[in-house]
């Protein structure tokens, strides 16, 4: 069996660092000496992502447009945040109630998964919201437009298997959340 090492970073360079991307050229040396000068990573701000549960059993979405996809798509509201000025837990409640005006008084812990490790430095921390309630409007960016959208927990599997839900990390959190979506006991 193959030990698995790291590579080792020889020189590292932004050859993009301003506020919406940042990219870093890593010249890296690979376990079996081979040197590669041109490893692109894209430095990302790690991300908060809410399952936010209603009272009577639905899930709260959101719709919108994202560019990078080209495609509208129903997703569970996140953002970014910096773990410098704002934690995971607090960004998570934010993010909740900027994007869909819904309020949770308790949030769970799901987990903390890389979004895409291969060139990307980013994070996803995923909670469970249980009984939000709509506490207000949406405190959306200039750069969004978003639907909040109500799904029936009983409905959501059969949308992901359909593709009508199709984004990595909530489809992540909707799986890790699943004792509490499909048992008589959320609430």
């Amino acid at each position: 069996m193959t030990e698995i090492k790291k590579w080792q970073t020889l020189n590292s360079r932004f050859v993009v660092d301003n506020q919406w991307c940042r990219v870093r050229q890593d010249k890296v040396k690979l376990p079996n000496e081979t040197i590669v000068d041109d490893y692109f990573v894209h430095v990302r701000p790690d991300i908060a992502l809410v399952l936010p549960i209603t009272p009577d059993k639905q899930i709260v979405f959101v719709q919108q447009y994202r560019h990078g996809a080209g495609e509208i798509l129903l997703e569970l509201p996140a953002g970014t945040f910096d773990p410098n000025t704002e934690d995971s837990l607090n960004a998570a409640r934010r993010e909740l109630r900027e994007e869909t005006g819904y309020v949770a008084q308790t949030l769970t812990p799901l987990a903390i998964l890389y979004d895409n490790p291969v060139k990307n430095t980013n994070r996803i921390h995923l909670y469970a919201a249980h009984n939000v309630t709509l506490g207000g409007k949406q405190q959306l960016d200039d750069t969004e437009a978003i639907e909040v959208v109500l799904i029936p927990i009983a409905e959501v599997k059969s949308k992901i298997i359909s593709g009508e839900i199709c984004v990595c990390g909530s489809i992540a959190a909707l799986f890790l959340g699943l004792d509490l979506l499909f048992t008589s006991d959320v609430g």
